[in-house]
């Protein structure tokens, strides 16, 4: 691969590292939004997405790893994938809770899980084409955390949510998330940049990305509506079609439950601009202002302290 010196911005990168986290979700609903199991759902589909998701993308550093020239931002890397792999644990947690609730959500899962390990997976190019192949990725990986640094500065600003009386565990839960995604907005597009950085690769792959994106939550959303135990009253044959899908999208957008669709779609044509880089869109401080209070990450470090105090007690 080449080394491809990518343009730092000014602002100095946080240290990046995991932090322990503990959510208990004994009380939290199935429709955790208030009489709104739509908006419910339609943001449930995070959690079939990310735990697979997040591992194919440590999956995918591990490899590059080795290429990374610039110390800072190997550290940045590994920094990254610590922080992933503590997501996807903590979104898997959410599976197995749904599941004691009554909705299944494997079949939509193991789909998903097809699409990161096979069809984005190792052997989908032939040998000689590997390290293009992996090129590739890194730039669907950056183009991905592009929209989910958006999403996690919506969920750490908004409080449309809070005004619904969502469920303050899962509210926790996405906005620990989405805080990590804004405070380390800026290390897949730097990897991308240092290890390739072209234009024309970026691009093509934030088309794809977008689509895809757009066209996964669409079906997520219907399978989960579909699950439900409840039996939502939906659609054709109780099925939710593609309108109703925006509509209950659009109809969440305005009691800001959702962003709005259009704000997304127009992230795509703003991450084409030459001069784009995320550092420049987001706030690292009020991410680490909300991580600094996650009811979750306090608990966890709480713990952490007293299993310490034990321990040096015993010594």
């Amino acid at each position: 691969m080449t080394d491809t010196s990518a343009v730092r911005d000014p602002e100095r990168h946080p240290d990046l590292k995991p932090r322990r986290v503990k959510f208990d979700w004994e009380n939290t609903p199935l429709h955790w939004v208030p009489g709104d199991p739509y908006a419910t759902h339609i943001i449930n589909v995070l959690h079939l997405l990310l735990p697979a998701g997040e591992r194919w993308f440590v999956h995918v550093y591990k490899q590059v790893l080795p290429y990374i020239r610039d110390e800072q931002l190997r550290a940045e890397v590994k920094g990254f994938m610590g922080q992933e792999g503590t997501h996807a644990v903590a979104h898997q947690n959410v599976l197995h809770h749904m599941k004691v609730q009554g909705l299944d959500p494997d079949p939509f899962v193991e789909q998903v899980e097809w699409l990161f390990e096979q069809l984005l997976g190792d052997s989908t190019m032939p040998p000689f084409a590997r390290k293009k192949w992996l090129r590739e990725r890194l730039a669907i990986i950056a183009a991905i955390e592009h929209f989910t640094a958006v999403l996690g500065k919506w969920i750490v600003d908004s409080r449309g949510l809070d005004e619904a009386g969502a469920d303050p565990v899962m509210l926790d839960l996405l906005r620990w998330h989405g805080a990590e995604e804004v405070e380390h907005r800026s290390v897949a597009y730097d990897l991308f940049m240092h290890l390739d950085g072209s234009y024309a690769r970026r691009v093509r792959a934030m088309v794809v990305t977008a689509t895809a994106f757009a066209w996964i939550w669409g079906r997520g959303a219907k399978f989960m509506v579909a699950a439900d135990p409840a039996g939502l009253r939906t659609g054709q044959r109780g099925r939710m079609t593609q309108r109703e899908f925006m509509a209950r999208f659009r109809a969440a957008h305005k009691r800001d439950r959702l962003p709005s669709m259009s704000s997304l779609v127009l992230e795509v044509p703003r991450y084409f601009k030459p001069s784009y880089h995320p550092s420049r869109h987001g706030s690292t401080q009020t991410a680490l202002d909300y991580l600094a209070i996650s009811p979750a990450a306090v608990y966890a470090a709480e713990l952490a302290a007293a299993r310490k105090d034990e321990v040096a007690e015993r010594g």
